[in-house]
């Protein structure tokens, strides 16, 4: 009964400010301010302001509350030591088979020369090749997409 009549003064009180603010010529924000103050009492009449009065006053649903609490640090803490350990067993066996060099169908044809240069002596080692605009122009799009 008193959380009925505090959310009906509340909401008179919210009429009274939306109006002195409309006379201010201030029809948005008194629109708004009048949106606000109706809140409560369309609350009351559905009846959500009694279930929820019942509620913070009942000693069985503040007994949920800590039991939902409860299961929901579980839950987090079960993530944490998860994720501190690196997955489950799957996902580090996965993890493991990943990492595991596969063999080459073609090694030699894989694997990086680090024999001597096979650069033309005719062109300069400082020249820029025929397609490095292209590289660049790649290089500039991929730093703008980034904001760099």
């Amino acid at each position: 009964m008193i959380a009925e009549t505090v959310c009906s003064a509340v909401s008179a009180a919210g009429l009274g400010i939306a109006v002195v603010t409309a006379y201010r010529k201030r029809f948005l924000s008194a629109a708004r301010i009048a949106a606000y103050s109706l809140v409560p009492v369309g609350l009351v009449m559905t009846g959500v302001v009694g279930w929820v009065a019942d509620t913070a006053f009942s000693p069985s649903a503040w007994a949920g509350f800590v039991v939902l609490g409860a299961s929901w640090m579980l839950f987090m803490g079960t993530r944490a030591v998860e994720r501190r350990r690196g997955g489950t067993r799957k996902e580090r066996r996965e993890a493991r088979a990943a990492q595991q060099p596969e063999a080459a169908v073609a090694p030699k044809a894989s694997a990086p020369s680090l024999g001597p240069s096979t650069r033309s002596a005719s062109r300069p080692a400082s020249a820029p090749r025929a397609g490095a605009g292209d590289e660049f122009s790649d290089i500039e799009a991929i730093l703008k997409k980034h904001g760099i």
